[in-house]
């Protein structure tokens, strides 16, 4: 009976509201479902943290890329007594951390020292196995270097190379190490 009254009611009502009662409950239910949702798989923090951390990277590696830009094309230096562009302090930690590749060059130029590095360099192939540019800020200097192994050809050494990076090259897309002085 009361069912009857309370549905007579709303059928009273003009078309508008209805509608517009109609789409309250369903962003109620909506809402309702995501909060349902929500409590059972989390509010996703690490997602959340991960999201922040890359965005973090990505403006970074944007200021790296916007100053690398800004330099000549050719070898850069943080020491004077050359013809090649000398770096300043903060643009030669700047060009550090924006290097991932060590050059074919640096490899070799470091495996001329060092005489087991060069001779398991030659024996598997002229295959590196990772390379890493860091910079220390205790020192406040540029360190790269680069793995070589001799897992592909049976040979069981691993020899890990790094040095200095006394000078970089700048291709106008990105820099490469250009020389290590691992002596």
């Amino acid at each position: 009976m009361l069912q009857d009254i309370n549905l007579k009611k709303l059928k009273g009502l003009p078309e508008h509201t209805r509608q517009f009662g109609g789409l309250i409950a369903i962003i109620i239910i909506v809402i309702l479902s995501f909060a349902i949702l929500n409590a059972f798989f989390g509010q996703g923090e690490e997602l959340v943290a991960k999201m922040k951390k890359e965005e973090e990277r990505i403006a970074q590696e944007q200021k790296l890329s916007k100053l690398i830009s800004t330099l000549p094309p050719g070898v850069l230096v943080p020491f004077e007594g050359t013809d090649n562009h000398r770096l300043s302090e903060e643009q030669y930690k700047a060009v550090c951390n924006a290097t991932k590749i060590v050059s074919q060059r640096a490899v070799m130029g470091a495996n001329l020292i060092n005489f087991k590095a060069h001779k398991l360099y030659t024996i598997n192939g002229n295959k590196i196995d990772e390379t890493f540019v860091k910079w220390d800020e205790e020192n406040s200097k540029c360190f790269a270097g680069f793995v070589l192994s001799g897992n592909n050809v049976g040979v069981n050494e691993t020899i890990t190379i790094s040095g200095e990076a006394l000078s970089f090259f700048n291709t106008g897309i990105d820099t490469r190490v250009y020389f290590i002085k691992n002596f």
